[in-house]
């Protein structure tokens, strides 16, 4: 009845350790406060509390829960994109879900196609990003494009030619080393964050930064990869810092889209990390890199 029960305990260790290690960061940071109001850290670690139990969820109740996760993100994003569209929040909504139609249609047929399309919306966004005040309309549509295609190739780690088990160690992997990858980037920026790379996109992000979530990724994709028997050394090595370089890119494809629309987040939902948009911005390139990395294994 539960694929992710029938797998075996290997990943529900896992999973009761990543809890604990967020359990202890709450401690260490509410201690470190002693009394003070909150910072970003705090926001930062306690917004993990409402995330992780969601995406825990998607995972015990896979693959039902997976495509439930993956429309539900498609459904916020829809919603917090729908204000800075132009034409209208009605005309927005049913684009978007003619959009997440098709992509779904392409996805289940040839999900190369829905690669395709992910592709085509990162080049629309490249360029409509320069354009500041004008390409309201190309950034709202080429925004959902990205991620209803890349929420598709997520649902389609459901349909990789291994077992069971395997497929929701990938899915853990996945989630685990991209929110990882962002702590990480967080925590090396504010601590050690010296050199900025795109200071008119996203002055926060910094070179430090960016080493501080390889580093972490590396850490997770050694680690946890080995522990869930998922790959040898030097491809989780290679595959963590692939997903870690695309993890950021996407975090930064996002930002020069909010510079764009002249947002700082795209909405208020989760205190500390802005909109669904701005959490999963990471995911939208980091699961359909995975997703391509695996089938060429395949």
């Amino acid at each position: 009845m539960f694929p992710f029960i029938d797998a075996g305990m290997s990943i529900v260790r896992a999973m009761t350790a990543l809890y604990g290690l967020l359990a202890v960061a709450s401690l260490s940071v509410k201690f470190a406060a002693r009394g003070a109001a909150p910072g970003m850290l705090s926001y930062q670690v306690n917004a993990w509390w409402r995330i992780f139990p969601i995406v825990s969820l998607a995972l015990v109740t896979y693959p039902t829960g997976l495509h439930v996760l993956a429309y539900l993100i498609c459904a916020f994003a829809t919603l917090e994109l729908e204000s800075y569209y132009p034409g209208g929040r009605t005309r927005f909504r049913l684009g978007a879900a003619m959009i997440v139609l098709v992509t779904g249609i392409l996805n289940s047929w040839m999900p190369v196609l829905a690669a395709a399309l992910l592709c085509g919306a990162i080049s629309v966004l490249s360029m409509r990003c320069r354009q500041i005040g004008t390409a309201g309309p190309a950034i709202t549509w080429s925004s959902i494009v990205a991620t209803a295609a890349a929420m598709q190739l997520l649902v389609a780690f459901a349909s990789l030619p291994f077992t069971t088990r395997t497929n929701l160690a990938w899915l853990f992997y996945l989630f685990i080393l991209t929110a990882l990858n962002d702590i990480g980037q967080f925590v090396a920026g504010k601590l050690f964050g010296r050199h900025k790379i795109a200071p008119t996109i996203s002055p926060n992000k910094t070179w430090q930064g960016l080493a501080g979530g390889v580093v972490m990724s590396q850490i997770v994709s050694l680690v946890l990869g080995t522990y869930l028997s998922l790959a040898t050394p030097s491809q989780l090595a290679l595959w963590g810092l692939l997903l870690s370089l695309a993890g950021f890119a996407g975090d930064l494809m996002f930002s020069a889209a909010k510079r764009c629309l002249s947002i700082k987040d795209f909405s208020q939902l989760i205190p500390g990390h802005g909109g669904i948009l701005d959490r999963v911005d990471s995911l939208v390139l980091t699961a359909p890199l995975l997703y391509c990395l695996l089938r060429s294994i395949d």
